[in-house]
């Protein structure tokens, strides 16, 4: 029963100061209060507050710095990654820059074994998102069909952004699935994304198909907690 207690506690707190975030009272780049001053407003325990602060920063609403405190992370815009990160990011205002990491032929049964894919001939695009001048927020290891003109992308390769280089294949995502959880990161993508090995980052895997279901796209993406989050919108049923 204390367990319980304790628990329903710390989900309050972490449930209105989430609110608080989300609805701009605490302002991106602010300090919480202390534990202390917490644990006085809300009538609960340090250790309560602890573990209401644990739930913010997996919700990646939060970052906890040793010995300076908690600081709000969420700057309160939703991505809308249909057409591509650089294009969704670039419409928030938020400008990166891209390096690519792998642009080749590859041949991956596993996805035709998962997807039913009449080919397991693929491009690989594989790249490092990094905000203009600053810290790496992303890796992204994109499928795609090598049919057509994109055979030819390892050889003259991606001039402008993958979501154009779809287009002119006569390919447009139009429907698909999408899949995301928390990953630790391996030691080799640690340092791309300059984090420590095992850190955990949200992962998404998106499939992508044109209108009549044909396959457009699969990407799998390592974004970082403290710089993306996910709204996901259901339309209505019909019969």
């Amino acid at each position: 029963m204390f367990g319980q207690v304790l628990k329903l506690k710390h989900e309050r707190v972490a449930e209105q100061l989430a609110r608080e975030i989300r609805g701009g009272r605490l302002a991106p780049g602010s300090r919480l209060p202390g534990e202390h001053a917490l644990a006085t407003r809300f009538d609960v325990s340090r250790n309560t507050v602890r573990q209401a602060l644990i739930d913010l920063t997996r919700q990646g609403l939060i970052q906890t710095r040793s010995g300076k405190g908690s600081f709000v992370t969420f700057d309160g815009r939703a991505i809308d990654d249909r057409l591509g990160w650089s294009r969704a990011l670039a419409e928030q205002g938020v400008p990166t820059t891209v390096r690519t990491l792998r642009l080749e032929l590859v041949h991956e049964p596993e996805l035709v074994e998962r997807f039913g894919l009449p080919s397991a001939e693929f491009v690989a695009v594989d790249r490092l998102r990094s905000l203009d001048g600053g810290p790496a927020i992303s890796i992204e290891r994109s499928r795609i069909p090598a049919v057509g003109p994109l055979c030819d992308l390892p050889e003259q390769g991606l001039a402008g952004s993958l979501y154009a280089a779809l287009r002119a294949a006569g390919l447009a995502p139009a429907q698909g699935e999408e899949w995301v959880d928390l990953s630790p990161v391996t030691e080799s993508d640690a340092q791309l994304l300059g984090c420590a090995d095992g850190d955990l980052f949200l992962r998404t895997q998106r499939l992508s198909l044109d209108a009549r279901g044909e396959f457009v796209e699969y990407v799998e993406s390592l974004l970082k907690p403290d710089r993306f989050r996910l709204h996901l919108r259901f339309g209505e049923a019909t019969e």
